[in-house]
């Protein structure tokens, strides 16, 4: 389980004398094997959390804990992918899975359930953006965290392979029974994509709604056009609106 008790966090602006909060007492419980979103409006906060949860940087109040474990520091128990894919260009496929893991039958697993295998001797450069989005995943998965965090991953892809890459992910997050914070701006992926739907405040940012997305688990892009699909997002896009 990953925990958020009470996190808080402020900025100290020195030339102004002031401090700036950006999250306040923010209660999260994460079980496992839940995929929980987090939207919010620009600007109220998403990345700290990411930042805080990953270990990057430590909250002025409150902590967190994996597994009853307080977060101090990064570890490979928690996983970030982010907008920017973070892989070595002069390096193959594989070579880049090598980087993490030295077991080549995971290496293979998670190749092949991304749907990478014949691509292992490609460069990144080679490969197309949603297949270095998969190689990214498939490199996170290998290194077996309990947590990851993805912040925005399909930000910069167009409408098409976005839909495209949510269903890809619901499917190898169901094969790999990982449990995924992510974090977007798009109200219909993270209905998609989620088990809950954290809706933040303005700042000082708070959990303003939490929202249990009871779609089935196998989903597929027929489902958006759904009364119940349309009902949630409509719901959210409301919480968000009423925020300052």
């Amino acid at each position: 389980m990953l925990k958020l008790k009470n996190l808080s966090h402020h900025y100290n602006n020195q030339s102004r004398n002031i401090k700036i909060s950006v999250l306040e007492k923010i209660n999260l419980s994460i079980n496992e094997g839940e995929f929980v979103s987090i939207v919010g409006k620009s600007g109220c906060g998403k990345t700290t959390l990411v930042n805080i949860v990953a270990g990057y940087i430590q909250p002025t109040g409150g902590s967190i804990f994996v597994n009853a474990e307080k977060v101090i520091t990064p570890g490979k128990d928690r996983i970030v992918i982010n907008q920017a894919h973070d892989l070595f260009d002069w390096m193959t496929v594989y070579q880049n899975m090598r980087l993490v893991s030295n077991d080549d039958n995971d290496i293979n697993k998670y190749l092949s359930m991304t749907r990478l295998s014949e691509f292992a001797d490609a460069y990144p450069y080679e490969l197309s953006g949603g297949m270095k989005k998969r190689l990214s995943l498939a490199r996170a998965l290998v290194v077996d965290p309990k947590f990851i965090i993805m912040d925005e991953p399909f930000n910069s892809l167009d409408y098409q392979l976005r839909e495209k890459l949510q269903e890809e992910l619901l499917d190898i997050v169901r094969k790999s029974k990982k449990t995924i914070l992510f974090v977007t701006h798009d109200i219909e992926e993270a209905v998609f994509l989620s088990d809950r739907v954290i809706v933040l405040s303005g700042k000082p940012t708070q959990i303003k709604k939490e929202i249990i997305v009871s779609l089935p688990k196998n989903r597929d892009s027929s489902i958006r056009d759904s009364m119940e699909f349309i009902h949630l997002k409509n719901i959210i896009k409301s919480e968000i609106q009423e925020v300052i």
